[in-house]
């Protein structure tokens, strides 16, 4: 069957997250995603979805060459899509990093190290915060891979010149600031002219903080494509379409007059 390259299906995975059990946690995502085997190219999960926003990092965190992305590897291969979310990370220095990773069928890995700690939470005080942009070649896509927190930072997530099409969002947004999270994901799709893809988890966390969901698959123009039941486990899957995103920046050119920032 030929493949069209002018589509990509996406997943969307909502669900709790067992307070610092990875065993449980990747044992669960693993039963959810063999059943998307053949139905989509690309899963995405909640932020830390092996252990929950939990600040225990110096023992519970992992190289890129340890259990967890070993299994994301075998997810990837074994049901022919690419697995994208993050997990608690240390380099050989003993760093501890909140890692973004994007795992492709073929075995390529890309990794991104959240740039905003969210210090409400005290997450400067034990991670180190990455300052790499990762933009990701996948099939004939360009995707942006951000971590939560780094969704409230306009100028971190800006699409200059076009270079990705799609921005994808894990994350553990709380109930206390769902509204938030809405506004802010609508937002990133109207100024950058990129679909926009934000998974939540939900259930309350180890700190007792409740998680509702909400995650969503907006297009270029904000309009929801696919979302998930509110507060449910939830999966679900929609398919994005090239040609309509150009059609949309070639009739409505914006991204011409857009700023150029500085990050230092």
């Amino acid at each position: 069957m030929e493949i069209d390259t002018n589509e990509l299906r996406i997943s969307l995975v909502q669900a709790a997250i067992s307070w610092e059990n990875k065993t449980g946690n990747t044992a669960h995502f693993g039963h959810l995603l063999e059943k998307l085997s053949g139905k989509s190219d690309l899963v995405v999960l909640p932020e830390m979805f092996s252990t929950g926003f939990s600040m225990q990092a110096r023992h519970l965190a992992e190289t890129n060459e340890d259990a967890t992305i070993a299994t994301i590897r075998s997810w990837a291969k074994d049901f022919s899509f690419a697995v994208c979310g993050s997990f608690l990370a240390k380099d050989k220095s003993d760093r501890i990093f909140n890692r973004g990773f994007f795992i492709t069928p073929e075995g390529d890995s890309y990794f991104y190290d959240k740039r905003h700690l969210f210090r409400m939470g005290e997450e400067n005080k034990q991670f180190t915060a990455g300052d790499c942009i990762l933009i990701i070649p996948y099939k004939t896509w360009k995707i942006r891979l951000i971590i939560c927190y780094d969704l409230r930072f306009p100028v971190w997530s800006r699409n200059t010149d076009n270079a990705y099409d799609l921005l994808v969002c894990p994350a553990n947004w709380p109930v206390a600031r769902a509204n938030v999270w809405q506004v802010l994901l609508q937002a990133r799709a109207l100024e950058n002219q990129s679909y926009v893809c934000g998974v939540n988890r939900i259930g309350e966390d180890g700190l007792k903080i409740p998680h509702q969901g909400d995650s969503v698959l907006l297009d270029f123009k904000g309009n929801t494509v696919i979302e998930t039941v509110r507060n449910s486990e939830s999966v679900v899957t929609g398919t994005l379409r090239k040609d309509l995103l150009e059609a949309f920046r070639k009739k409505f050119p914006a991204w011409m007059d857009a700023d150029r920032f500085a990050i230092k």
